[in-house]
């Protein structure tokens, strides 16, 4: 059973009006930032494995990658914190993750 409250028409302009008002109010989310792609190779030494133990658990499905063609595949940064999160593995520290975070010049 529904229930139902009755209210006036002034009333319900000045609920319309306010929740306007709030929505104008409230600033827009800021986009998400461009996500980086790493190669095969890349990808595997962030995540400590071999190209080929990489390739073998996006095979599995425990990765995704992303196809550049039909040759190629590269993986975002974001799937594979992702992964490191969700099979508890310890990721690079340091140096060696500033290296891979960091675009080359």
């Amino acid at each position: 059973m529904q229930h139902a409250i009755l209210v006036s028409e002034q009333e319900w302009q000045q609920l319309l009006s306010d929740v306007q008002a709030l929505k104008a109010a409230t600033p827009a989310p800021p986009p998400p930032a461009p996500d980086r792609i790493l190669t095969v190779r890349e990808a595997a030494a962030f995540l400590r494995l071999t190209p080929e133990g990489l390739r073998k658990a996006r095979r599995k499905g425990r990765v995704q990658g992303v196809r550049i063609n039909e040759k190629f595949w590269c993986f975002c940064l974001s799937e594979l914190v992702r992964y490191l999160r969700r099979y508890h593995r310890l990721p690079l520290e340091g140096e060696e993750a500033a290296a891979l975070l960091i675009p080359a010049a």
